[in-house]
């Protein structure tokens, strides 16, 4: 395929990530229960605009998170990836209490005000965010992947690293193959089953906003390093198990010198 890397001057270049992000933070409100959480996805549903992403593309920016603290805190890093140079630019992390209750489909209010947090911090021109989970690919087509995308109003891609929701036949075994998820109700393609590398288990590819699955897919592709995971998310996920661990050993070893 092409390499369409360059410089992005969308809409987005006239406001930063972090100034995004910090808006969003400022009006972030924990549902209070399981329904109220339901009907916003429903709501911010509709405003998720899974096309006219941008044609060029080259800072990356992969985010991951882990809990911490008996899962009552969520460490979530950010790592930005040079699609041009093929390295990483920055990496920032950053800790948040975790305000809501763990219920599959639902993760997005556990996990965004963290990432929303960590994003604040980025201080770096950012074309797309791959976020670690799901876009479209969400039983209410509103996965973390676009709850971060809507908030912040940012090109953003959801791939997740097993299946949440949809049905599929088996992609080809070939790196860059991929075949459609549908909707099992309704038959819409609501996001991609790619193969990333022969022998392993594929990803799940969605848009989260502001991007095209074709689209999506293509950025993923282009951020491949030979290994199963995109390299901006592959790196956030390395990135977070380093924090985690320090964190860890703070907690066992907390008078060692360094």
């Amino acid at each position: 395929m092409s390499h369409p890397i360059g410089p992005w001057a969308g809409p987005m270049a006239s406001r930063s990530l972090a100034e995004a992000a910090r808006q969003a933070l400022r009006q972030w409100r924990t549902p209070a229960d399981l329904e109220e959480a339901r009907n916003l996805q429903w709501t911010l549903a509709r405003r998720v605009r899974a096309e006219d992403g941008p044609t060029r593309w080259r800072w990356v920016l992969g985010l991951d998170s882990a809990f911490i603290g008996g899962g009552h805190r969520i460490l979530a890093g950010a790592v930005l990836w040079d699609a041009v140079g093929r390295t990483v630019v920055h990496r920032w992390v950053a800790v948040a209490d975790v305000e809501f209750p763990y219920v599959p489909g639902f993760l997005s209010f556990r996990e965004t005000p963290g990432y929303l947090r960590v994003m604040t911090q980025v201080d770096h021109p950012v074309d797309i965010l791959i976020v670690d989970g799901q876009g479209t690919a969400h039983p209410r087509g509103f996965g973390i992947a676009c709850h971060i995308g809507v908030l912040l109003d940012w090109p953003t891609i959801g791939v997740g690293k097993s299946r949440l929701f949809g049905r599929h036949e088996t992609p080809a075994p070939n790196a860059g193959q991929w075949v459609p998820l549908w909707h099992p109700r309704t038959g819409a393609v609501i996001g991609a089953v790619l193969t990333t590398r022969p022998r392993t288990r594929p990803v799940y590819v969605s848009p989260g906003h502001r991007i095209s699955l074709e689209q999506a897919v293509a950025v993923v592709l282009d951020c491949w390093d030979g290994y199963r995971l995109p390299e901006p998310q592959r790196q956030a996920d390395q990135w977070v198990r380093q924090m985690r661990a320090r964190v860890f050993d703070s907690q066992t070893h907390p008078d060692r010198p360094g």
